[in-house]
């Protein structure tokens, strides 16, 4: 189909579905190949092209006083036809060609539009990009075409298969289906979808493939047989296919006879739309379909045009609009004269040109689902824009070598394709047209939906929406709106294994698919809190993504690992979160703690009423005859043992872990001081009873005596001093102990420091008791002497026992020990030095008395 003019654009249509080859004799010339099965929706594609020129040729703003013809081919879907008919457009070489104004005949191109194949589009581009004559597809969309260096002439008003793929893996994404199958046609669109579908999945951690098939062409029953038992067999519910409506009438036959119900069909652009398969019949099994389609537009006037289409009557004419007439025989079932013998007997009508198309029920007019006949619109509208820029560009400020422009007179392809690549437009739908740097349209799809009525009929019904934006695929779905062919009206599970829940990680079977897989407890201190889908394909390149697919979606994961905790935090018993650690010390409200505290404050009340005792009989003998002063001092230092105990209870604190050890080792050498001087008192009071000794006494006066005290304890303050200033001992929370619990406690910041503590208080304390045993057998009714030496024995015994079981005793248990020790040492000070002595005064006063004390000793002697 022709039309002249100063510009000529080729196009390329699948007018009929198939052809059929000649006979070949090898005697004679093979005669063409016959079209079969014409295809009204294509015939409407290469009249939508007619229009689109037809309407620019109106515009007097778009090419002014330039007229656009076209050349219209069918392809009859074969390769070869819409080769051949390529070369046709672009060189010129049919039985007749223009050699000047008045020759008629088809005129070289400038541009085509086609084709709709991608295995045809690869083949004619590969040849017309040698010589850069600019090809704008309309429904090819294999992504091995955005290859500049293979097809740097070839560009498409409809999005790559790369975005188509990535599009429906984000619906994918959508509704949680992470076990689909995917079914290809065996030719370069369904391969190279195959290959991206499998790489983009990968990528994305959208799930993985139960099962991949190529459909065959033509009829393989057991092939399809095959294919099919392989979908009866699988778990996947969602079945992915991009393939032809031929594959899908095949396919569709199998499915029923082997009655395969229940599965979600998910269409590729090539067949969402198409409606022999909208029946009765197939409905039950493939109702609920979802799938992308091209672009919906507008295009005004449009059906005015295909109303004023007419017939040639001489429609030999090859060169006339014989595609017309075949449009005219199929849809009114007529020939024109003359028929082909035998059609007028058998009670044929012929065909006059003058029949009505309004009174004839056809899908030619309906006008109301405008996709791929938008993008046929806008790629005749991009070859007109582009050659407006260049009639439009001004001698000297062109782009071509010497800055010079294209011309009307010498318009060359290859300068088409310069401005080709910088169009950009908006159509009256308002829809913005330009090309990326690989001649890709901007990419934007509808998501439609087959919505199975009451009635049995069938609606395709738009649904949302997915283009490309600033973050990647953006997907809107109008999820009340989609119907879903099952009971529950709801959207279908297609997973291998059900999201592990919260508590669990994955454990990957052994042989299968990543996403099939067990889940398996979390162990104790882990945790995981995630439940949705996850890949394990890459994780590296998913973790690279994942801020793309944030964008878009809320991102569920399965835990592929369990977490640890934080160091201060441990696992709950579900396994589902983190839960502060039980914090573990020597605390004032357990039994322990009450119990420890308890016993402190009776020592101190003890050593309170003793004092008072002491202080109330302070004139008695025996309370002077013990250096009253001494015990007075020994009195308050036991009564500050008992109260530094208290230090060791309760949460640690900076203040409080550097408060007990000085407390303690200070306290207690006061302690061991005063029974030290004490015992110093006691020998040098006898060895002054020796004749000759009277010297020693003046020695061990009450000021020396104090002067001791306070050197000898003196020193144990300046061992704590350096010890807090050089290394203080500090809170500290230990988790050695149990994984499951903080144990607060203080180190002691200084090994050293707390050894020389103690050591100092044993040196004293052994000092003490070497003393107050080579005194136990000096002459006195109460020879203090024995009494000390009993009350080291005890305070050694306790501390030597201490050492091992501190070191031995985790956590709070160390502390308690050491207040054990404390207590137990003072307790068996003040009981061994001043029981016996409050026992005398309170319940034996006869033996408190001078002459008692000093007869007992005159017997003794």
């Amino acid at each position: 189909m022709h039309k002249p003019g100063d510009v000529v654009l080729g196009g390329l249509f699948n007018v009929h579905y198939t052809s059929v080859f000649p006979e070949l004799s090898f005697t004679s010339e093979p005669n063409q190949r016959t079209c079969q099965r014409f295809v009204t929706a294509g015939f409407r594609y290469a009249m939508t092209m007619a229009f689109a020129i037809d309407e620019i040729n109106k515009n007097s703003y778009l090419l002014p006083n330039v007229t656009l013809g076209y050349s219209l081919y069918d392809n009859c879907g074969t390769l070869v036809i819409g080769f051949r008919a390529a070369l046709s457009l672009a060189s010129g070489r049919e039985e007749q060609f223009i050699l000047d104004d008045a020759c008629v005949g088809t005129p070289p191109v400038l541009g085509v539009v086609g084709d709709s194949s991608s295995t045809r589009s690869i083949a004619i581009s590969t040849v017309l990009g040698l010589y850069r004559v600019p090809m704008v597809s309309y429904f090819a969309t294999c992504s091995c075409l955005s290859d500049r260096q293979k097809f740097p002439s070839f560009f498409r008003t409809i999005p790559s298969d790369a975005f188509q793929v990535r599009a429906m893996i984000q619906i994918l994404r959508h509704f949680g289906w992470t076990w689909t199958g995917l079914l290809v046609s065996d030719d370069d669109y369904g391969l190279h979808a195959a290959h991206s579908f499998q790489s983009d999945m990968a990528q994305s951690g959208a799930g993985c493939l139960a099962y991949l098939e190529v459909l065959p062409w033509g009829n393989d029953p057991a092939g399809l047989r095959r294919i099919v038992d392989v979908m009866r067999k699988s778990t996947a519910r969602v079945v992915i296919v991009f393939a032809h409506e031929s594959h899908m009438i095949n396919l569709m036959e199998e499915v029923v006879r082997q009655n395969v119900t229940g599965l979600q069909w998910m269409a590729s652009e090539a067949w969402i739309a198409t409606t022999v398969l909208q029946t009765p019949q197939l409905m039950p099994y493939i109702g609920s379909t979802l799938g992308i389609a091209i672009r919906q537009g507008e295009i005004p006037g449009f059906r005015d045009f295909l109303l004023q289409i007419r017939p040639a009557l001489q429609h030999n004419n090859s060169y006339g609009n014989s595609m017309v007439n075949q449009f005219w025989e199929y849809t009114f079932q007529c020939r024109f004269a003359p028929p082909h013998a035998g059609w007028v007997e058998a009670g044929g009508s012929l065909c006059t040109g003058q029949e009505d198309l309004e009174n004839v029920e056809t899908e030619f007019l309906d006008i109301s689902n405008l996709r791929p006949e938008y993008n046929v619109y806008k790629a005749v509208y991009a070859l007109a824009y582009a050659l407006d820029d260049m009639l439009q560009c001004k001698p000297g400020g062109g782009p071509f070598s010497g800055n010079s422009c294209g011309t009307l007179q010498r318009l060359e392809s290859w300068q088409l394709v310069h401005y080709l690549e910088k169009v950009n437009f908006t159509t009256p739908f308002g829809d913005q047209v330009s090309f990326d740097e690989n001649g890709d349209a901007i990419p934007i799809y509808d998501v439609m939906n087959w919505l199975w009525l009451p009635d049995g009929r069938t609606n395709i019904q738009n649904v949302g929406e997915v283009k490309e934006s600033a973050k990647g695929e953006e997907l809107t779905l109008y999820e009340d709106k989609i119907f879903w062919n099952s009971e529950s009206k709801k959207a279908p599970k297609s997973v291998c294994s059900e999201s592990c829940p919260p508590g669990t990680r994955m454990a990957r079977k052994k042989g299968e698919s990543e996403c099939c897989f067990d889940c398996i407890s979390c162990s104790e201190g882990k945790i995981s809190n995630k439940t949705g889908w996850y890949s394990v394909l890459n994780r590296a390149v998913w973790r690279h993504n994942l801020s793309m697919y944030l964008n878009t979606f809320p991102v569920f994961l399965d835990s592929m690992e369990c977490t640890n905790c934080p160091e201060d935090f441990w696992s709950s018993p579900q396994r589902d979160h983190c839960v502060s650690k039980k914090t573990e010390f020597l605390s004032y409200h357990e039994p322990l703690g009450i119990c420890l505290t308890t016993i402190s404050l009776l020592g101190t009340f003890t050593c309170a009423v003793v004092l008072w005792i002491f202080i109330y009989y302070r004139n008695t003998p025996i309370v002077r005859a013990n250096n009253s002063e001494l015990s007075f001092q020994l009195l308050l230092s036991l009564k500050l043992c008992f109260l530094c105990s208290l230090l060791f209870i309760g949460r640690p604190r900076l203040w409080t872990c550097q408060l007990r050890h000085a407390a303690f080792g200070i306290s207690f050498v006061l302690c061991v001081s005063c029974i030290l001087v004490k015992t110093m008192v006691v020998l040098a009071v006898f060895k002054a009873s020796t004749p000759g000794g009277g010297a020693s006494l003046k020695w061990f006066g009450a000021v020396q005596q104090r002067g001791t005290v306070m050197v000898l304890t003196s020193i144990q303050a300046a061992i704590c001093t350096a010890w807090i200033v050089s290394a203080s001992p500090a809170p500290h929370k230990n988790t050695q102990y149990h994984n499951d619990k903080i144990a607060y406690e203080c180190v002691v910041g200084s090994t050293v420091g707390f050894a020389v503590l103690l050591g100092y208080i044993g040196l004293l304390a052994v000092l003490s008791f070497l003393l107050a045993f080579l005194a136990r057998n000096l002459p006195d009714n109460f020879n203090e002497a024995k009494l000390i030496t009993f009350s080291m024995l005890i305070f050694c015994a306790v501390w030597v026992a201490f050492v091992p079981a501190y070191v031995n005793s985790p956590g709070k248990y160390a502390d308690a020990v050491e207040v054990f020790a404390i207590l137990a040492s003072s307790f068996g000070l003040l009981l061994a030095l001043f029981g016996p002595k409050c026992y005398i005064i309170l319940l034996r006063p006869e033996r408190n008395t001078k002459k008692a004390i000093m007869g007992c000793s005159i017997t003794k002697t």
